[in-house]
């Protein structure tokens, strides 16, 4: 996301840099993908049943206390299903699928185990993530921000000392903001997993922040 544009009209020599820092920090926020995939001979028997078990996925998310605001439907999908034979032909109508998708935010990320394990009790055949994230990322943007400045205006001076200048004056800033990436989605849970037989453990780890500044300058004497 582009925060600052900002151009001056170089008089001298200039030189362009390019700098990036990087601040780490512990996350305050996870977003969970949950859904559920029923099949059925016709489409009304597919939808029924998909609203029926997504109904106990959701429900089972509010007693562990994930408010409504939180939990907004992401994807619903109803396709027609063929079977292809082999030796080619025609392909064979099989019914109907049915998909239906919630993104569930937490803001207690040390009970994204325990809900991870509650989806897939209640009945969710689909699950991807955790994505890890501040909630609020602008001391931490703030901090990158400042420190790539910095970096590049010692840099920049030390290009114009080189060249025979005394100084810079800056001319020109563009940013890029790069919030900490989402992790690989995890393999798919194996039919018939029990929450109370294992609980799965979760390292929320930390999140980086990156922020790359282009800063041009002109060199002075």
């Amino acid at each position: 996301a582009a925060a600052a544009d900002v151009q001056i009209q170089a008089q001298a020599p200039g030189v362009e840099l390019n700098v990036s820092d990087t601040v780490n920090a512990a996350p305050d926020l996870v977003r969970i993908g949950a859904g559920v995939t029923t099949r059925a001979q016709t489409a009304q028997q597919a939808v029924r049943q998909n609203a029926a078990a997504m109904q106990k996925v959701v429900d089972r998310l509010k007693t562990l206390g994930v408010a409504d605001k939180d939990i907004q439907t992401a994807n619903f999908n109803l396709n027609a299903q063929f079977n292809y034979p082999n030796g080619g032909g025609s392909p064979v109508f099989a019914g109907y699928q049915a998909s239906n998708e919630v993104t569930v935010r937490l803001h207690q990320i040390d009970k994204t185990g325990e809900i991870l394990d509650a989806l897939v009790a209640a009945g969710a055949t689909n699950i991807n993530g955790p994505d890890f994230m501040l909630a609020d990322p602008t001391a931490a943007q703030q901090s990158a921000r400042a420190e790539a400045y910095q970096r590049g205006q010692a840099m920049a001076q030390g290009y114009a000392r080189m060249a025979g200048y005394t100084g810079v004056r800056l001319l020109e800033v563009s940013e890029n903001v790069q919030l900490g990436g989402p992790p690989p989605p995890a393999p798919p849970m194996p039919v018939g997993f029990r929450a109370e037989a294992a609980k799965t453990p979760i390292q929320p780890g930390e999140v980086g922040t990156t922020v790359s500044l282009t800063l041009k300058y002109e060199m002075t004497r």
